[in-house]
């Protein structure tokens, strides 16, 4: 009798659950069934949100060209030593002379854009510590179709670009945004590299990030860029940051970027397909990984005090938009944006593995 009662009353919270969600979808939708604009107030209040987002969209993309156009003309540039903290994406930072170089070496324009400022990160670290040089192992996790192991290719860096599986990578929705290398020839970027120099010093592999194999070792640095957050969550992101110290010779760099949640406090994203890690979880794997021995370089939490450090993206972005309206709105540039309901910008880290 009780087990029938249960039933029961399961059957009726399904139906109960079903109603609701008929119901706000008829409260939400656009219009009616009969085609008529839907007139609830809720409805009218949704209608303001992408026409809205759209303004905020395009007020910052427009600041961002124009600031952009002002920058100082590009002339010769040359890498220095800058000692990078872990750091996050600022305007400040997009406007220095290294993020310049490297945009130099790679041959795109300076823009407003977080993405430019990992590349930028990535390489002024390894810079840094002397390892873009000829014979050094380089050792690339999720590196999709990055230019990075061309460029460390023409220096004569041997480099292991690896992936995702790529039947791991549909199901993740990867392939079909096009960041996901199926083959070593997306990696090759023939306008920083010849094919000969491409061939003797890059290989392909597919790993597990979350399960990193144990032949991956002696390498000089590894890195990724905007990878960690994917593993499915922040305790695998921060498992895998400490994971990626054992792939390397005693003394080697790991530099990584993810998500970072701007607010210390309240929630964030976890357990997800894309998370945002928070200030106390860098604390947490830098204490640890100091307690190891490991030396991570200081951290500099500075969100920035640019018009742009101040720009939040809105949804939807490029990659949801029909081509034409992306177009109209023109490339994205942001370094920040809203992430299921959180505020995120680029976290850089760097790690130099302990020498005994």
């Amino acid at each position: 009798m009780f087990r029938k009662m249960r039933e029961s009353q399961s059957d009726q919270r399904m139906i109960d659950e079903q109603v609701v969600d008929t119901r706000v979808h008829e409260l939400l939708s656009l219009f009616t069934s009969d085609a008529s604009p839907n007139v609830h107030r809720l409805r009218s209040l949704a209608n303001a949100i992408e026409p809205l987002a759209f303004n905020i969209k395009q007020m910052g993309y427009a600041l961002a060209r124009q600031l952009a156009d002002a920058l100082p003309p590009r002339g010769p540039t040359e890498a220095r030593r800058v000692d990078l903290p872990s750091s996050l994406s600022t305007q400040t930072a997009i406007e220095s002379d290294w993020v310049a170089h490297w945009c130099n070496e790679l041959k795109v324009p300076v823009v407003y854009h977080r993405k430019i400022w990992e590349l930028a990160f990535v390489l002024q670290s390894i810079h840094d510590r002397g390892h873009i040089r000829p014979g050094a192992r380089g050792l690339g996790f999720g590196c999709g179709t990055e230019a990075l192991p061309s460029y460390f290719a023409a220096h004569d860096v041997s480099i292991l670009a690896t992936d995702q599986a790529p039947q791991s990578a549909e199901r993740a929705g990867w392939v079909h945004t096009g960041q996901h290398t199926t083959a070593l020839e997306q990696c090759f970027m023939p306008h920083l590299v010849d094919r000969a120099h491409f061939d003797r010093n890059v290989a392909m592999r597919f790993v597990d990030m979350n399960d990193i194999p144990d032949d991956l070792i002696d390498f000089d640095f590894c890195w990724s860029i905007c990878a960690l957050e994917h593993l499915g969550s922040i305790d695998h992101g921060l498992r895998f940051i400490e994971n990626s110290l054992k792939t390397l010779r005693p003394g080697g760099l790991a530099v990584h970027t993810t998500e970072f949640n701007i607010r210390d406090d309240g929630p964030t994203i976890d357990n997800w397909p894309s998370v945002a890690f928070q200030r106390k979880h860098m604390e947490r794997i830098t204490a640890k990984l100091r307690a190891q021995g490991h030396k991570v370089a200081p951290f500099d939490y500075t969100l920035g005090d640019g018009p742009l450090d101040r720009f939040v993206d809105l949804p939807p972005f490029h990659h949801d938009l029909p081509e034409h309206i992306g177009a109209w709105l023109g490339a994205p540039a942001h370094l920040k944006l809203a992430m299921d309901g959180v505020v995120v910008t680029c976290i850089g880290i760097a790690i130099e593995k302990t020498a005994h």
